[in-house]
């Protein structure tokens, strides 16, 4: 795979209190990813981009929420986000990705 097809798996990485206290207490990451990436696909992309050992790889689907602006109603689109457990040892610097 190039690397326009990796970017296309992983398409950013999800920063907050949550993830960061994940990654301090468990070693994961999360990232938002394509609708139709497999758990295979997003390994074989985040060990590529970042040059790391992935040891295991969740994935969830996020429903889009219902929203109103003034008189109009909307959705927000469904989408899909992998929490990506690395090795022992081994750190992704998420804030100089993002």
């Amino acid at each position: 795979m190039n690397d326009a097809e990796l970017y296309s798996i992983i398409r950013a990485p999800r920063v907050s209190e949550k993830t960061a206290r994940l990654q301090e207490v468990s070693n994961q990451y999360v990232f938002e990813v394509a609708n139709e990436a497999t758990k295979a696909d997003i390994k074989v992309a985040v060990e590529k981009l970042f040059a790391v050992k992935v040891e295991a790889v969740n994935v969830v689907n996020v429903k889009g929420k219902n929203k109103s602006f003034k008189f109009r109603s909307g959705r927000r689109g469904d989408w899909r986000k992998a929490y990506v457990t690395l090795a022992e040892g081994q750190s992704i610097d998420v804030m100089a990705t993002a």
